[in-house]
């Protein structure tokens, strides 16, 4: 499993849609909206939407390594290969999760260094707290990149990745703050898991720790998207099988 969660990562990090999209755009739209001023809810406006980039960023890779990743892999037949061997189920799933929770972390930090670099200050255990939170939050999105991956059409993962990334991003505040829709906008917001990972860091903003209210949502969503991907594999293994 070693060898393969090697192979994965490798194969994420050389891949330069990859890198331009995931982690270079989320750092291009916090130096585009990076530079306002004032506040939200009280919060510095830049340091708000610096939180907001490095979440987008966070679900946009653990999500795409799985989506289009394992359409890719499907649609080559690579995952038929993969069941031919002494390889389980359990370490593939395993080895996409892993590979998909390491290529988040830059995301996070690359737009958090860029935010510091701008004049963004924070405590010590802010900064601390902001990457811990938020890396392990993005494990949410990289579960269900893999369910959407079996149950996604190979040459639909793309507009699918696309129309769900940015959707829940939009309807999750990380863009606009949910404070500035209309009302039946900012209850579906406050149900997504893309507002409940951006409130996990917009509170380490305001001095407080992560709510654990915002934990348990995030962790019935990892519950539901887990059965997602595990009814979606079991499938797929017994199309294969037949």
């Amino acid at each position: 499993m070693r060898t393969l969660l090697r192979l994965e990562i490798l194969r994420m990090l050389r891949n330069r849609r990859y890198l331009i999209f995931t982690l270079a755009y989320p750092v291009a739209m916090y130096l585009i909206f990076g530079s306002q001023s004032g506040d939200v809810d009280g919060t510095d406006v830049a340091a708000y939407i610096m939180v907001s980039m490095a979440s987008f960023g966070a679900v946009g890779a653990t999500l795409s390594a799985g989506v289009q990743r394992i359409a890719a892999e499907r649609q080559s037949g690579w995952t038929r290969q993969l069941r031919l061997t002494t390889l389980t189920g359990r370490q593939y799933v395993i080895s996409k999760l892993a590979s998909a929770a390491v290529v988040g972390l830059p995301a996070i930090v690359l737009v958090l260094f860029t935010g510091f670099l701008r004049g963004v200050r924070l405590d010590p255990w802010q900064w601390g707290v902001l990457v811990i939170a938020l890396w392990f939050g993005s494990f949410v999105f990289a579960v269900l990149g893999i369910g959407l991956g079996y149950l996604v059409a190979p040459d639909s993962a793309q507009p699918v990745f696309m129309l769900v990334y940015l959707g829940m991003a939009v309807l999750g505040g990380m863009w606009v703050p949910l404070t500035g829709f209309p009302r039946l906008l900012q209850d579906i917001g406050h149900v997504m898991p893309t507002y409940r990972l951006g409130q996990l860091g917009w509170e380490v903003l305001a001095g407080r720790h992560p709510r654990i209210s915002d934990i348990a949502i995030l962790a019935l969503y990892l519950v539901a998207f887990t059965a997602l991907a595990a009814w979606r594999y079991r499938r797929d293994e017994q199309k294969v099988a037949a």
